[in-house]
């Protein structure tokens, strides 16, 4: 089992008319043992941008802790927000330093950018850019999500209909991927505002 398989993971972005859904699972696992059904793969940097990691839970909760500060450090010395494409950039960056003894962490990263224009993008371990004007996936369940965002998204969707879209194609993958599962939880994010919801899986 690869070590990215380790703890299972399903993450997906995918853009909307001026906003963007970010959803994971919530499995916490040592490859077949559910060790907690709560576990937190998305994490807010500004009220716009929002990253999730997939991958290694140590790794994740470790590069996250650098990215904050990071941001931090920016905000401080810029007196502004980072914008996404900016961000995606720091991302890859502190990946391919680590280059020789990597993060085991595939991010995925989606934010408003200039005139709300939605931004989503994924990277490999060591950084390399994968960018999208669709959607996004990554963790063990990606195949899956694959095939179900291909069938379900469109175009332009509102925020009810992204949320709906968003929230199907996870439920429906992690169904299909026995490392990841327990529900799910989804960020929409419009120039206005953040809403968070908890998905309910069939084992709930």
């Amino acid at each position: 089992m690869s070590i990215f398989e380790y703890n299972g993971s399903a993450l997906v972005a995918m853009v909307g008319k001026n906003c963007f859904a970010i959803a994971s699972d919530r499995r916490l696992g040592v490859q077949l043992q559910t060790i907690a059904t709560d576990f937190q793969r998305i994490f807010k940097i500004h009220d716009k941008l929002f990253i999730g990691l997939s991958g290694l839970g140590t790794d994740a909760q470790t590069l996250y802790q650098r990215l904050v500060f990071r941001h931090k450090l920016y905000e401080l010395r810029e007196e502004r927000d980072m914008k996404p494409e900016t961000f995606s950039s720091l991302v890859s960056a502190i990946l391919y330093e680590k280059r020789f003894g990597p993060y085991f962490c595939q991010p995925v990263i989606a934010g408003l950018g200039d005139d709300d224009k939605p931004f989503i993008c994924t990277m490999d371990a060591i950084g390399a850019k994968e960018l999208a004007k669709d959607f996004v996936v990554a963790g063990t369940a990606s195949e899956s999500l694959y095939g179900a965002c291909e069938a379900m998204f469109k175009p332009d969707m509102g925020p009810e209909e992204l949320f709906e879209t968003i929230s199907q194609a996870l439920l429906s993958s992690v169904d299909r991927d026995c490392l990841s599962g327990w529900g799910g939880h989804v960020y929409v994010v419009t120039p206005t505002e953040v809403t968070e919801k908890i998905l309910k899986g069939r084992m709930d």
